[in-house]
């Protein structure tokens, strides 16, 4: 008898444990989202957001939550392995390509050069291995050039 209580006080305490487990996320997802202005709900989902004109050929992106530069530079070139674009026009605003922060405003150049492109994509593809918190020695001298 003793064991049949114990078993269903486990279990109890399983399904306490469970529900206080789940219950961080679900209260911040009932938190009220902010009301989008109207003409943010009508920019498409595939574009980056915000961006705004900076400059004759630039845009500024702000960087969200769960951004990196290669989903940027897929939302903003087609292609993400044209990030180190975006990592050598803010040099002065990202020490790691790794690592970015919300609410960072990037610059991301509108049209790059060929010659600019084919440069990045070499480097993406040919950077090596890497550490969060380290600038690579690839990555700086990709900078270099």
């Amino acid at each position: 008898m003793k064991s049949i209580k114990m078993l269903k006080l486990m279990g109890l305490l399983g399904a306490f444990t469970l529900a206080v487990g789940c219950a961080g996320p679900a209260e911040k997802a009932e938190e009220p989202a902010p009301t989008p202005e109207p003409e943010q709900a009508e920019t498409p989902a595939a574009m980056p957001d915000p961006v705004e004109p900076t400059g004759s050929d630039m845009t500024s992106y702000e960087v969200n939550q769960g951004d990196h530069l290669w989903g940027i530079s897929g939302k903003s070139y087609g292609n993400p392995y044209k990030w180190p674009l975006i990592y050598k026009a803010n040099s002065d605003k990202i020490k790691d390509a790794d690592l970015i922060y919300p609410g960072q405003v990037l610059d991301v150049e509108s049209d790059p050069s060929d010659a600019d492109s084919a440069a990045a994509i070499n480097h993406a593809k040919t950077r090596g291995s890497w550490s969060i918190g380290v600038t690579e020695e690839s990555d700086k001298a990709y900078l270099a050039q």
